[in-house]
């Protein structure tokens, strides 16, 4: 039983807004409409890829992905599902 615990506390899946400052993380998907999903997707949020968050304001975060830096507001942040 407890290691069924650990397996899923290890695949939980935490939205990109709720990540503290610092942390790497990887994106797992993205949820919201395909021209959502298409524009993240264009930006590198695909599965898979490695975000580090450089900096949270009130949940609005700075974040790196793949080499380039963007500013994300709390509701774009909320879409991207990180573990």
């Amino acid at each position: 039983m407890l290691v069924e615990a650990v397996k899923e506390m290890s695949t939980a899946q935490l939205p990109l807004a709720m990540v503290g400052r610092g942390e790497e993380v990887s994106v797992v998907r993205v949820s919201g409409r395909p021209a959502l999903k298409q524009h993240l997707a264009e930006m590198g949020f695909v599965e898979g890829a490695s975000v580090k968050v450089v900096s949270r304001v009130n949940g609005d975060v700075l974040i790196s992905v793949k080499g380039s830096t963007f500013a994300l507001g709390r509701a774009l942040a909320m879409h991207i599902y990180t573990c």
